[in-house]
């Protein structure tokens, strides 16, 4: 079965684009996990636009499920990251003007620090190193001969396509990943743009599909329904549409 992780990054930016010390988005974790969430996910970026140092230790004693910590390469990151010591690191590609990330990582450009990270994350006691990747497949055997055990897949174009041809393509090419990603020993994530309309297809293309992770669309839906309701739906939606 399909695990469902909350980002709960939107809680601290509707939080900061006020100065306010609410909505807390280790309050907010703690809803989403008691309403059926497998694990809670977010992303420190280095301009903190969302999530903060305090919200990290405070995320990391509220939650009781899979912690999901987002991160560049940044040395600064990277060493907050293995203090933390989540279950999970998910390293992802940043760059300062984008809105949100934008596209995975270049697995080949990045290499050489893809190459001394990974290990500074396991020796610290992270037990699953993951990349956000595209579904290109030198990329995810890149993730694995870096030393990744997981990869996310990018999902982005997915929830964009512009018509049922464009999306059929996409998942194609992100059922080929899942199936090449599984065959190299790693677990397969995905994640970024997926709702309740666009996942159950997307469910029932893509093997392997160990955990997805969502968030803006949960916390949206919040807005209408309440946070433990929009969680809720959304993991029955997932439980709903397995792969087929």
């Amino acid at each position: 079965m399909t695990r469902l992780l909350v980002n709960i990054d939107h809680v601290a930016t509707l939080r900061n684009a006020r100065r306010e010390t609410f909505p807390d988005p280790a309050e907010a974790a703690v809803l989403c996990e008691n309403a059926g969430a497998s694990g809670i996910v977010f992303h420190l970026r280095q301009d903190r636009r969302h999530i903060n140092d305090a919200d990290v230790a405070a995320l990391a004693g509220a939650i009781k499920g899979k912690i999901d910590f987002e991160l560049s390469l940044a040395p600064e990151i990277v060493d907050i990251c293995c203090e933390t010591r989540p279950q999970l690191a998910t390293i992802v590609p940043e760059r300062r003007d984008e809105i949100t990330t934008e596209g995975g990582m270049d697995v080949t450009a990045n290499r050489d620090r893809l190459d001394e990270t990974i290990p500074k994350l396991y020796e610290a006691g992270v037990e699953e190193v993951a990349l956000f990747v595209d579904p290109v497949p030198e990329f995810i055997r890149g993730a694995a001969e870096a030393g990744a055990n997981c990869i996310e897949l990018h999902t982005g174009k997915y929830a964009n396509a512009e018509s049922d041809d464009e999306r059929a393509g996409i998942l194609v090419a992100m059922a080929e990943a899942a199936e090449l990603a599984n065959s190299l020993g790693l677990s397969v994530h995905a994640g970024h743009g997926l709702d309740l309309s666009n996942y159950p297809a997307f469910g029932r293309s893509v093997p392997y599909l160990a955990e997805v992770s969502i968030g803006f669309a949960i916390i949206a839906r919040a807005l209408a329904t309440g946070l433990p309701a929009a969680v809720a739906e959304m993991v029955e939606t997932i439980n709903r549409h397995p792969f087929d």
